[in-house]
């Protein structure tokens, strides 16, 4: 029976908008919206939350969480990646449990407007393949072989990338994938290599489309979240 586990990652610190990732949206705190999904789909036999802040934690367990983790000091700064964050909790929950997981999912807290059809997608693609992770994206609006420049040694400016011939339409070029964070999918063994590089050899992406694809970086950012919400823009 394959044991899956849902990973969600809530820092305190947050510079360019203050505590992001507890600010209620629609009346309902960002953190708790995940834990509350995650628990909605059905999918997981574990819910984790791991956080520097004692505070946050207890919101993630008034919101649903099975398992609370502390992040350590050293991993909650903004030069570290979420994968020590993801596998510190995985590895935790696992010592605590004495049981281990398959299948690993992280959520983002800053994708309020990802749909639980995404989190299902995204675990069905990746049981249903031989790909070690499955990250979502979106089909991006600029294109490197086409409107992306960038700058020579000598100071001048072109094309990023190019392919033979002319590339007249942004149609026309390879298509490219911009990754929007919203929901990782790993197999566990592949999360346990002692690498911190996210997109590696068979990697897939779970397409979603731009109006679910928010990543909430700052107030702006909020306000377009919470103004598609309120209008079940979907």
């Amino acid at each position: 029976m394959t044991r899956r586990i849902a990973t969600i990652l809530a820092r305190q610190g947050s510079k360019g908008f203050p505590n992001k990732n507890i600010q209620p949206f629609l009346g309902e705190p960002l953190l708790s919206r995940s834990v509350a999904q995650a628990r909605r789909t059905g999918l997981f036999d574990t819910v984790v939350v791991s956080s520097d802040s004692e505070a946050y934690l207890q919101i993630a367990k008034s919101a649903g969480a099975d398992q609370l983790v502390l992040r350590p000091s050293e991993m909650a700064n903004d030069s570290v990646t979420k994968l020590p964050g993801i596998r510190h909790a995985v590895e935790t929950c696992e010592a605590r449990t004495n049981q281990s997981f398959d299948i690993v999912a992280d959520l983002a807290v800053t994708s309020p407007l990802r749909g639980d059809s995404d989190i299902l997608g995204a675990v069905a693609q990746l049981e249903g393949s031989q790909a070690p992770l499955i990250l979502s994206g979106l089909e991006a609006e600029d294109n490197p072989y086409f409107n992306i420049l960038e700058q020579t040694s000598n100071g001048d400016f072109t094309l990023s990338k190019t392919v033979p011939g002319r590339v007249s339409a942004r149609q026309a070029a390879p298509q490219c994938i911009a990754l929007n964070g919203a929901v990782y999918v790993w197999q566990r063994v592949e999360l346990a290599r002692d690498d911190d590089t996210v997109v590696r050899p068979g990697t897939q992406v779970f397409l979603m489309p731009k109006q679910r694809s928010i990543d909430i970086d700052n107030e702006i950012d909020f306000r377009i979240a919470e103004f598609l919400a309120k209008e079940k823009v979907d």
